[in-house]
């Protein structure tokens, strides 16, 4: 079994779409209107608008109402993203912090409030752990 993706169900697509090319460089391919892909070489975020959820289970997702899911983008330089996102980020959580596991971590909230954790390893024994 191979993890591929995530999915994002939002109330207004183009604008999380947006935040997250802009967050990640990664250009979306658009399906429709209301549901688009940011492929990067590890996993998809997909983002789709809430007339979507139907087509799974009637109310089954609820955009901009997750409390307990935190998504995580391995970048080169995390100082350099945090500076890269402050004048469109409302709500830096933790600004860059070298955590007890190695990893310089930024953590924010999306535009829809989803937390987004963006991190770079900074020991050895982080390396050696997220080594592909």
């Amino acid at each position: 079994m191979d993890f591929v993706s995530i999915r994002i169900i939002t109330g207004d697509v183009a604008r999380l779409v947006a935040f997250y090319e802009r967050a990640t460089g990664a250009s979306a391919v658009w399906s429709t209107e209301d549901f688009a892909e940011l492929r990067t070489a590890s996993a998809t975020l997909a983002v789709a608008g809430t007339r979507t959820v139907p087509l799974f289970a009637p109310g089954a997702a609820q955009p901009a109402d997750n409390r307990s899911v935190i998504l995580e983008f391995r970048v080169e330089d995390v100082d350099s993203v945090h500076r890269a996102l402050a004048d469109v980020v409302e709500d830096f959580v933790q600004e860059p912090t070298t955590m007890p596991w190695g990893n310089r971590s930024l953590l924010l909230r999306d535009p829809d409030g989803n937390l987004v954790n963006f991190f770079t390893p900074v020991t050895a024994a982080a390396l050696d752990r997220l080594a592909r």
